[in-house]
């Protein structure tokens, strides 16, 4: 076999309602397949409009060796530029974030305006045209605040999933929102693991007392009136949840269930937090007392959203935290996670920072811990292809939208 011909047969292996054969959690081919074909055929979260606020403003996204210039333009537009000069090739941003009146290069002076346009080329020869040599521009999508990016030559459409988003982030204002908090956690997994834990809250119950503190397990796979029911506690729950939608539609915010509609990529779901809390904390109270959007009271409810193939976010009525994850390795993967609030809201008085990150903090180190292990049992030669339980499914909806992704690619690819 040559090339990706190892993947291919691979994923001819895949079982539906089992997990993945063993290569493509930890082989390295995988890896490489998976950063240099499958992962640059899709669309990627990136971050928020809120880590670019102002003109200037630059933040890196890095996929194994590329690495992405997302700037907020003059005209106060965000667009996205691979982080490599056109006159010899040196890597321009050094930092993962900050700002710049322009773009400059610090090996020979190039440098270009926040549109990606070459301003300045010394001692360049008669005929040399500096519009043919500006940064070479990435595909960049702007989803209500939440901003994507495809490294592909001819991305896929965005235009569902940019729509049903939007729809219903749009009234958390992103654009006015600041970062309060940002934290970087390397955990020891391949990062379809990491992945698979976000989308199944089958462990929740013996591994994270924080999270269901607040915000509880149904909705993850289980407990809504759309899914089947399970047992008492389930008919109870999707009794609640039903009767809350009710007031969510009197307050004008709530939507219908939205799941991985036909071929594509997004969930959206707003949910009843757990014991009658109104933020993602450890109390259960405010994390921040400017509210946000529409809200002029504390809600019982946050918005959540979850899209293939490497994100998630809550939206609360007084933060929002948002999450990416990118491969390092075969058995590495970098989470990233950000809180935001209010621009407005003043540290130390609107917001405690420890506060606001307690709950996802620990949640983030419970499932670190719970992904290394699982990627631990996998390398054994004991492992073999294990079925999904019924709470499960969206974990089935990721696996099956990375082997339906993975293949398509490789098609694609020729390879």
């Amino acid at each position: 076999m040559s090339g990706y011909d190892n993947i291919a047969a691979l994923l001819d292996q895949d079982r539906p309602g089992y997990t993945l054969p063993q290569q493509l959690y930890i082989g390295r081919e995988a890896f490489e397949f998976d950063t240099q074909v499958m992962l640059k055929s899709v669309w990627l979260y990136a971050c928020t409009v809120a880590h670019v606020k102002k003109p200037g403003d630059f933040y890196l996204f890095e996929l194994a060796n590329n690495s992405i210039i997302i700037v907020r333009g003059r005209d106060g537009e965000v667009r996205a530029f691979y982080n490599s000069c056109r006159h010899r090739g040196a890597r321009i941003c050094a930092a993962q974030s900050g700002s710049a009146a322009r773009l400059m290069c610090p090996y020979h002076m190039w440098t270009y305006g926040l549109d990606g346009r070459l301003l300045a080329a010394r001692d360049m020869p008669e005929g040399f045209d500096k519009a043919e040599f500006g940064l070479m521009p990435v595909a960049v999508e702007n989803v209500g605040g939440l901003i994507f990016l495809c490294l592909s030559d001819d991305p896929p459409p965005i235009d569902r999933a940019k729509a049903d988003i939007a729809a219903q982030i749009g009234m958390y204002d992103l654009e006015h929102c600041k970062v309060a908090v940002q934290e970087d956690l390397v955990e020891d997994a391949n990062w379809k693991l990491v992945m698979e834990n976000n989308r199944e809250c089958y462990h929740c119950d013996g591994n994270h007392p924080e999270l269901l503190s607040c915000l509880g397990s149904s909705g993850f796979g289980k407990g809504l009136p759309e899914d089947a029911i399970l047992d008492a506690d389930d008919i109870a729950s999707q009794a609640r949840i039903a009767a809350e939608r009710e007031e969510w539609k009197r307050l004008g915010i709530y939507h219908d269930l939205i799941e991985f509609p036909g071929d594509w990529w997004h969930r959206v779901a707003r949910l009843p937090l757990a014991n009658g809390s109104v933020s993602q904390t450890m109390d259960g109270k405010v994390a921040c007392t400017k509210l946000l959007g529409p809200f002029t009271e504390p809600n019982t409810s946050s918005l959540s959203i979850w899209t293939q193939p490497n994100s998630w976010h809550h939206f609360c009525c007084d933060h929002v935290v948002t999450f990416s994850l990118t491969p390092l390795a075969p058995d590495k993967t970098l989470l990233r996670t950000s809180w935001l609030v209010r621009e407005d809201a003043e540290e130390g008085v609107d917001y405690d920072p420890a506060n606001l990150a307690a709950v996802w903090r620990a949640t983030n180190r419970q499932d670190s811990h719970l992904c290394a292990i699982n990627q631990q049992g996998i390398a054994t030669d004991g492992y073999r292809q294990g079925p999904y339980s019924s709470e499960e499914k969206l974990v089935g909806n990721f696996k099956s939208f990375y082997v339906d992704r993975a293949r398509s690619a490789l098609e694609a690819s020729g390879a």
